[in-house]
């Protein structure tokens, strides 16, 4: 048994398609490797194309790997059974999504309640553990509202706290500043790096080289495998932001991808 155990390992993580007509093999995924600590906070880039959505559908337990192994606080994933699947995610995974997946015909507060709705929670444990969090994220006067009812900066920050009332292993982001202005862009990637500085270990998915180099790690994904990463170290965001640039030019000067 290693000492050390990280929060997140990935290893040998491979994903094949068969298309549905002629059958052909899509290899979306050929040999992912990386390990997250707990307290980090990193971003995946890579063309479309490139793996990325369908290795944080993996990490979410949404879908099965071909090959290789992912596991989470040393448990392995892939033997947890589908009927306990909903339960784990739940209790370890946070979630926020480009399109912000809020249910319009819940207020904002039942929205975020909802995970814990899920768990059987009481209703004053759930309140207490909303009130700071609404705080946090200056949406305490949107509670009683209904999703259509407010903006997108709005919506995404209730999703961050859906994702994080549940107090999550490690919350993941898919494209989270997708959908937003540059705006309301810059205030959750803020938010985020408030969160991660609290100690929440985040990975997100991003085209954005402006969300990427607000992360304290970058992972480059290329042809199904782990190409490059950067460490943010000491480097500034301007400086982080060109460096990220530069090796997305190689990224894709390296070969055109296919698509």
């Amino acid at each position: 048994m290693e000492e050390h155990m990280a929060l997140l390992d990935v290893k040998n993580v491979k994903k094949i398609y068969t298309t549905r007509f002629g059958g052909n093999q899509v290899e979306a995924l050929r040999d992912v490797n990386f390990s997250v600590e707990s307290g980090e906070y990193v971003a995946i880039m890579g063309e479309s194309g490139s793996g990325k959505t369908t290795l944080l559908n993996i990490l979410a337990a949404l879908d099965k790997p071909t090959g290789g192994k992912i596991y989470l606080k040393g448990n392995d994933i892939g033997k947890i059974t589908e009927k306990e699947m909903a339960a784990f995610r739940r209790q370890n995974l946070g979630f926020v999504f480009q399109d912000f997946n809020l249910l319009d015909t819940f207020s904002i507060k039942d929205n975020i309640f909802l995970p814990l709705v899920l768990s059987g929670r009481k209703y004053e444990e759930m309140e207490k553990k909303l009130e700071p969090i609404a705080k946090r994220l200056e949406i305490e006067e949107i509670l009683g509202k209904f999703p259509y009812e407010v903006s997108g900066g709005q919506k995404q920050r209730t999703a961050v706290a859906r994702a994080l009332i549940t107090k999550p292993q490690l919350v993941l982001a898919d494209e989270p500043t997708g959908a937003l202005d540059s705006r309301a862009s810059d205030e959750l990637l803020t938010l985020f790096s408030d969160i991660n500085a609290d100690g929440q270990t985040i990975l997100m998915v991003t085209h954005s080289v402006k969300a990427a180099s607000t992360a304290k790690r970058v992972l480059f994904i290329k042809d199904g495998e782990v190409f490059h990463q950067l460490y943010r170290g000491n480097l500034s965001g301007d400086q982080m932001y060109q460096k990220i640039s530069d090796t997305l030019t190689v990224l894709i000067a390296g070969g055109a991808g296919n698509e």
